[in-house]
């Protein structure tokens, strides 16, 4: 009875330590360090990586998916290891037992028999080597594997693996040791790393551990061979025989990828997390290679940030993102990463604003536009180099990136309507209060990142729609919007390949750069930007140099300073030649006036043919061409009303609006004018007087010290079709008389001062001019 006893206490016994074993496996943490995520990893979009980043606990160490490992290595790894590690709960006794045989006959220690499972214990808990320890490692074992997966447990041991100093896990080894992924490793690669974890600190790769690494090494291929570890067939015996006898070992440890650091730093991830890119590592370093040889000149002309970024064209993927010269020249801000801040893009967007009222059927290409001295209240536009040519086409003035002819288009789309267009192509940096942006944002009066322009750019070389960058694998992603129709698209870079353009680069190496090349530069106010955007049929690349705290440089300049580099990473990148595409379907040929672009009208005696929009062309007839009638015996025009009785013959005249027409006189270039009226002769019907300058509303400002005849206002009006005589009066006081196309001034004083213009028929025009002077407290407010 006392022996049952004592057997059934025994095993009682032993059913609370088992119970007591599996409560404490379930209930007690595992290892922290179990969770301690890896580094941050960016790759590019071939799965390479691009940037590692340290671990949180400043380990190499990349939480690769064991997926991604070659299976090849892990056959060879459990047949090396651990041949049970499928079947046994965490323990093999079968290993403990041929341990503890071999170390008996050998009178030392040469097999520990640890499982994969115990090994991990090791590594995530590291203890001293002592049978307590061993007792550790077997608990830890069998709780590991009550609460995780073999799959987990496998893919923890590939993390934590040690293979010297903070290097960790089989894919941070492969990278350092062989400078490739660890998806396809060869029988070489897979023996060395199996040999160096059993003893890392004498086999890490590194000159004096060589001969220890070898001779690891070559053991390990052999007990391959002998087990048949590795399935590769009858090469696998060649190259096992042929790397024991000549195969090299890595003698030192290669950094990590630390590529492309300032769209990594700016694209990574959570720690442990793997971001998988658009960018392409053939693109990307073509464009790093740009910057460093443009750097050079760039510091010898004070500038010391740069920015490229290259979008396909039809993926719009970003394929290449460079934030600077050098991400470690912290003296000029070197990390911050220039493509992502906010800068002027100078003339970049007048391209947006073309194909936009092309679109709205406002305008076609080959009209023409105003280039003269204008003012919108107290915003004076002017040409960037202070000239101005009366009249020009639209076309040129975009080739030649005319301010004025643009804000004269710009106040005709509207401002909010073009800020509209903005957004749709992309724009996050634009201010959200209605009213905060003027005319002169299309001067450059406005801030815009280069990765929006770029992207706003694709959407013109993507026939008109639009979308969003894709800088990451996302699934889905989102859809093409239409922005600008294929026509307008097509127009706006047709006007953009043109080389006869001032910002053409003069080089020999881009001479012959066809027309399938189209692209714009841009200089903002006072040479602290310079801009070159554009592409061929695979690329859209945009290049921004500057200073990120906003020094100028009289060198800053779009043309010489940012469109070689342009030009040079479209050769590099193959993008450079081609053929231009035909025209769109959504355009149409039709007839216009050759001298106005507009339609013919019925005087227009020269006509062309040209590509137009087929929804929406500007209805609006050629409005220079008159048919006039004139008194052949003096020579001067009449009306029906007066020509009873004269000798009478009809005349197609070109009449330039009065504002064309000062502007030619002042040169001494107006010809071809219509004659004058003959006295007496009304013009019935006819617009009168317009007064264009002061603005109405305007407020002169009068300067202290500087006596008021040195202030003079100048008083300028726009009249249809009549070359008469102009009656100015201010306050009810003439002022003076003279012809549309004269100007009269007047010395300004304090006050409010109503301004009447008057022709010689009766018709008037009025504004109230409002005249302070400048005070302590006005010019604090300018």
């Amino acid at each position: 009875m006392g022996r049952r006893n004592l057997i059934i206490g025994a095993l009682l016994a032993a059913t609370i330590a088992v119970v007591s074993g599996l409560l404490a496996a379930w209930w007690l943490p595992l290892p922290a360090r179990l969770s301690t995520p890896g580094a941050s990893v960016v790759r590019y979009r071939d799965g390479t990586i691009a940037h590692v980043f340290l671990s949180p606990d400043e380990r190499w160490r990349l939480d690769i998916p064991a997926e991604e490992i070659d299976p090849d290595y892990i056959t060879a790894l459990i047949a090396a290891e651990d041949a049970r590690f499928w079947w046994h709960p965490g323990v093999d006794p079968l290993a403990i037992a041929r341990a503890a045989t071999q170390n008996l006959l050998a009178g030392r220690v040469v097999s520990g028999g640890s499982t994969l499972t115990m090994q991990l214990a090791r590594m995530l808990e590291p203890r001293p080597r002592t049978p307590g320890s061993k007792m550790i490692e077997a608990l830890r074992a069998f709780q590991m594997e009550l609460r995780l997966s073999k799959s987990e447990i496998l893919s923890a041991y590939l993390r934590f693996v040690p293979y010297g100093g903070n290097l960790e896990g089989v894919s941070a080894a492969s990278l350092a040791y062989f400078g490739h992924p660890a998806d396809a490793l060869s029988a070489t690669e897979i023996a060395t790393l199996l040999a160096v974890p059993q003893r890392p600190a004498d086999r890490a790769p590194s000159p004096k551990n060589a001969a220890a690494l070898k001779t690891a090494r070559d053991r390990v291929a052999l007990r391959l061979l002998e087990s048949d570890a590795l399935p590769r067939g009858g090469r696998a015996v060649e190259a096992i025989a042929e790397m024991v006898t000549d195969a090299p070992v890595p003698v030192r440890r290669a950094p990590l990828p630390r590529e492309a650091p300032h769209a990594a730093f700016w694209l990574r991830g959570a720690p442990g997390q793997i971001v998988d890119t658009r960018l392409d590592p053939g693109v990307q370093a073509a464009a790093e290679r740009s910057l460093a040889e443009a750097r050079r000149l760039a510091e010898r002309m004070q500038v010391y940030n740069a920015s490229i970024v290259v979008i396909e064209r039809e993926s719009a993927d970003v394929v290449a993102m460079v934030g600077g010269f050098d991400f470690w020249d912290e003296a000029h801000g070197g990390q911050i990463p220039s493509f992502a801040v906010a800068r002027s893009p100078g003339s970049a967007l007048k391209p947006l604003l073309y194909a936009a009222s092309v679109d709205a059927g406002q305008v076609l290409p080959e009209q023409l536009v105003e280039d003269l001295p204008t003012r919108y209240g107290a915003y004076a536009p002017q040409n960037y180099d202070g000239r101005y040519d009366g009249v020009v086409t639209l076309e040129d003035a975009l080739s030649r990136s005319l301010n004025v002819p643009f804000i004269n288009l710009l106040a005709d789309f509207g401002v909010e309507r073009f800020l509209g267009t903005l957004r749709a192509v992309g724009a996050k940096s634009l201010r959200p209060q209605p009213g905060f942006y003027g005319l002169s944002l299309i001067a450059g009066g406005i801030e815009l990142t280069p990765l929006e322009l770029a992207g706003a750019y694709r959407a013109l070389g993507a026939e008109g729609r639009y979308r969003a960058p894709r800088l990451i694998d996302e699934p889905g992603g989102s859809g093409a919007l239409p922005v600008f129709s294929s026509g307008a698209s097509w127009l706006t870079r047709r006007t953009l390949s043109r080389r006869d353009r001032p910002d053409f680069p003069v080089r020999a190496s881009v001479s012959a750069t066809p027309r399938s090349v189209w692209w714009k530069t841009g200089t903002s106010f006072g040479n602290r930007d310079a801009w070159a955007i554009g592409g061929g049929q695979r690329y859209i690349v945009a290049v921004w140099l500057g200073n990120l705290d906003n020094r100028p440089s009289p060198w800053l300049v779009g043309a010489s300073a940012a469109g070689p580099i342009l030009f040079d990473l479209l050769e590099a990148l193959g993008d450079d030649r081609g053929t231009p595409s035909p025209a769109p379907s959504d355009l149409s040929p039709i007839e216009v006036c050759a001298l106005s672009g507009h339609l013919p009208g019925p005087h227009c005696v020269q006509r062309a043919t040209v590509m137009a929009p087929s929804r929406r062309i500007p209805p609006e007839r050629c409005p220079f061409h008159r048919r006039i009638e004139v008194d052949e015996e003096t020579g001067l025009q009449v009306t029906p009303s007066c020509r009873a009785g004269r000798p009478i013959r009809s005349e197609t005249v070109v009449i330039w609006p009065t504002s064309v027409r000062r502007w030619l006189q002042d040169r001494r270039l107006l010809v071809g004018a219509a004659p004058p009226m003959t006295p007496g002769c009304g013009t019935m019907g006819a617009a009168g007087p317009t007064i264009r300058s002061p603005a109405a509303g305007e407020v002169t400002l009068l300067i202290p010290g500087l006596p008021p005849e040195d202030q003079e206002v100048a008083f300028e009006a726009d009249i249809v079709g009549s070359q008469g005589e102009l009656s100015w009066f201010v306050n009810g006081r003439l002022v003076g008389v003279a012809s549309a196309e004269a100007r009269v001034w007047w010395t300004p004083r304090e006050g409010d001062h109503e301004v009447v213009v008057t022709d010689a028929n009766g018709r008037s025009d009025r504004i109230l001019l409002q005249v302070r002077a400048v005070t302590g407290e006005t010019a604090r407010r300018r």
